[in-house]
């Protein structure tokens, strides 16, 4: 997929388990952004639904910004994103791209010159992952304005699916994923002018132990939203004696 053109309507199938993890970069194409730059990939094919976005490094830092733009001057979903360590934890998320008009998919490294990153942007994919996204998979819960909502994770788990969505009001949100007392891993600010049609679907990856995930709707108290945080990679063969469990 070339950066600044024009997106395929259609792609293969992605390889690695439930299309996450560091091994499906194995089976991408991605281009370097560096600090500072914008890459920007536009649709197509207007009857695109969702598009898949990757992001990592080579083990520093990320910082990037991602936006979904609709016309001019419209960015009706747009996202920042903060890893600790982009090859360990890299970026993978899908964005709903419903056909009311043309749709570009905005990539902005923040970062300085130091700090590149790769990218890939995928179109109308068709992997497990992608259509477990989308989908409210797990038990959801509401979470009103202002407030936190914190999921532990027991060690086995290597990766979970975060859903978050409203019913049809705009969604402000930042997720985070933390390994340890306020020790960020990966943070997301996120932003939808309509958390129903344009919700959030994200994986992180969650090495390790001591992994929690925590959500705090940043908007006001009349605009709940609905989340859910699912475990989709689960390695029975790591032990789980730790003080953290799956909930």
């Amino acid at each position: 997929v070339a950066p600044s053109g024009d997106i395929p309507n259609g792609v293969d199938n992605i390889s690695g388990p439930l299309g996450t993890g560091r091994s499906v970069w194995d089976e991408l194409t991605p281009i370097v952004v560096q600090g500072g730059a914008l890459r920007t990939w536009s649709l197509a094919d207007p009857y695109i639904e969702k598009v898949q976005v990757f992001m990592k490094t080579d083990g520093r830092p990320l910082n990037a910004n991602v936006e979904l733009w609709q016309g001019p001057d419209n960015t009706p979903q747009k996202m920042s994103v903060y890893l600790e360590d982009g090859d360990l934890r890299p970026f993978n998320a899908v964005i709903e791209t419903p056909s009311d008009g043309s749709n570009t998919i905005a990539i902005r490294n923040t970062h300085s010159l130091e700090f590149p990153l790769h990218a890939c942007v995928e179109a109308d994919v068709d992997n497990d992952i992608a259509n477990i996204m989308g989908r409210n998979s797990g038990e959801s819960k509401i979470v009103q304005g202002g407030a936190i909502f914190t999921t532990p994770f027991a060690p086995s788990v290597g990766s979970v699916y975060v859903f978050l969505k409203t019913d049809g009001r705009p969604l402000n949100a930042r997720i985070e994923l933390l390994q340890g007392p306020n020790n960020n891993k990966q943070v997301i600010e996120f932003y939808s002018e309509d958390g129903m049609i344009r919700p959030l679907n994200v994986v992180f990856e969650t090495p390790g132990v001591g992994n929690v995930v925590r959500i705090c709707n940043t908007a006001t108290v009349e605009f709940p939203l609905t989340a859910s945080v699912t475990p989709i990679m689960v390695d029975d063969l790591v032990s789980n004696n730790s003080p953290f469990i799956l909930s």
